[in-house]
């Protein structure tokens, strides 16, 4: 099974939400420190915000860059497979003929890189191929849909070949 890579603005993408949500945290930590840290818990309270803000700007470089290179996707004739992870990956597998709902969508950072997602609806829930091309996105979401109807119109041939 041959699986895709995702672009350079996939990448982009990723660093820069990220970022944001990194700059939430810190600024949390920061609320936190300022608001709640009770004068004599200032020496423990400091040296563990420290701490976790070292391992949130560690995150925001290391790990867009991981998701990035650990992130595929292959489709074919029977089933979509998709493995994503930084830590710990995760594989979906989802059959074709088992595929309810197709639809794109972009979020406001995926406008701004040229980025989409095709979200995939089956009785078991939801699967979605993230950062994908605008274009690409249009022709996976075109090319399922009419394997869809290949398959819905192979199905109602079979029924009405048996009776």
């Amino acid at each position: 099974m041959k699986y895709e890579n995702l672009s350079v603005q996939a990448l982009k993408c990723m660093y820069v939400s990220t970022a944001l949500s990194s700059l939430l945290a810190l600024a949390v930590l920061g609320a936190v420190n300022y608001f709640y840290l009770i004068p004599e818990d200032i020496v423990p309270g400091k040296l563990a915000s420290l701490i976790l803000a070292v391992l949130i700007c560690l995150n925001l470089l290391f790990s867009p860059w991981f998701r990035y290179h650990r992130y595929r996707y292959s489709i074919n004739q029977e089933c979509i497979d998709i493995r994503e992870g930084y830590l710990f990956t995760r594989r979906d597998i989802v059959p074709i003929e088992r595929l309810h709902k197709l639809q794109t969508a972009k979020g406001p950072l995926d406008q701004i890189f040229g980025v989409a997602k095709v979200i995939v609806t089956t009785a078991g829930g939801d699967v979605t191929i993230r950062f994908l091309e605008e274009k690409q996105a249009e022709e996976i979401a075109d090319s399922l849909r009419r394997r869809i109807n290949q398959i819905v119109t192979e199905q109602r041939n079979d029924y009405g070949n048996t009776n």
